[in-house]
């Protein structure tokens, strides 16, 4: 029996062990994969919390992507091989040195990008596409506020947003987290903590004048974004890391006609994100081929060094994607 490890989470007190099973075989339409590396995600936090559980039909282990080599293909498989290059949205099950995933949710390695780096790519192409693109409607000449964006979803959406015309704003918890937001094409980079970003676009000239708005903080920042969003503006909720709650004044959904509306990726059907990755390949992957779009990776930890990646990704001191290496 060929054997894999995996990480697994102790029910009693969260705490995460390295265990070993049977590497799985691809059902029809799926690739098993030999993992490089796999991509941590706040997700994955809350799962092992026993706050975000794993739909019925997905694997109970944690990691939602993962890049590294087809190992061998399902029925029904005909435009992936083993030995080739992959990127993949799992669904669950990534925390493992082999790995099954929907051949629909499988992106190529871009070209010039290294194998490992890839795993920073899959839940961030998949979210900011889907939510700033095919939800928001981010348009060439339009203004986009991006909330978190020193997270491995905001540094792509950011990229993603200017590689695609539009002017980018966004918020940080640092000064050197803000400088690095800019490099990656954001007009201006707010530091949250020390400055006012209502104020600070305001004084820009920027309020009522921001098109689209990606939030994952929430909290008190919902009612900062209807303040300095636009007639007709579009604001897209993927998370609330300040709070699901607050007193908001919501007389600017009347007045400037608002569309207000969020998502989570998980929740989403096999059919959706073959279309997210058909569109993804479409009007992303030019640009990362080309070097345009790349994953900014904070830190790659070994896989026996997972509860540490988790308590830094906890932190909040990172900037861009962190990793696990098989």
């Amino acid at each position: 029996m060929s054997v894999r490890r995996h990480v697994a989470i102790d029910p009693e007190d969260q705490s995460l062990r390295i265990e070993r099973d049977a590497i799985p075989s691809p059902a029809p339409g799926e690739l098993l994969i030999a993992v490089t590396a796999a991509g941590i995600n706040r997700g994955d936090l809350l799962q092992r919390a026993g706050r975000y559980p794993p739909p019925e039909d997905a694997s109970p282990i944690m990691g939602l992507e993962v890049s590294g080599h087809v190992s061998a293909v399902g029925e029904g498989v005909s435009d992936w091989a083993p030995g080739d290059p992959v990127c993949a949205l799992t669904h669950g099950g990534g925390y493992a040195d082999h790995a099954l995933a929907p051949a629909s949710q499988c992106l190529p390695v871009p070209r010039g990008m290294s194998v490992e780096d890839a795993a920073a790519l899959p839940e961030a192409l998949f979210t900011v596409w889907h939510n700033l693109f095919q939800r928001a409607g981010l348009r060439a000449g339009e203004r986009a506020l991006v909330h978190g964006g020193a997270s491995g979803i905001g540094t792509i959406a950011i990229q993603a947003a200017h590689a695609l015309g539009a002017q980018v704003y966004t918020t940080a918890g640092t000064d050197a987290k803000c400088a690095a937001l800019q490099a990656l094409g954001a007009t201006r980079a707010i530091n949250y903590r020390s400055e006012d970003f209502e104020q600070v676009l305001t004084e820009l000239g920027l309020r009522e004048r921001i098109e689209v708005i990606f939030d994952m903080v929430g909290g008190d920042f919902i009612q900062k974004n209807f303040n300095l969003a636009a007639a007709e503006a579009r604001i897209v909720y993927i998370s609330f890391i300040r709070g699901f709650k607050a007193e908001v004044n919501f007389a600017p959904l009347l007045f400037k006609r608002l569309t207000m509306t969020g998502s989570t990726l998980r929740a989403q059907s096999f059919e959706q994100k073959r279309v997210m990755a058909g569109e993804i390949r479409t009007h992303l992957y030019p640009h990362l081929d080309s070097g345009a779009i790349r994953p900014l990776i904070d830190r790659v930890f070994p896989l026996e060094a997972v509860a540490e990646a988790h308590a830094h990704m906890q932190s909040g001191e990172h900037t861009g994607k962190i990793l696990l290496r098989m």
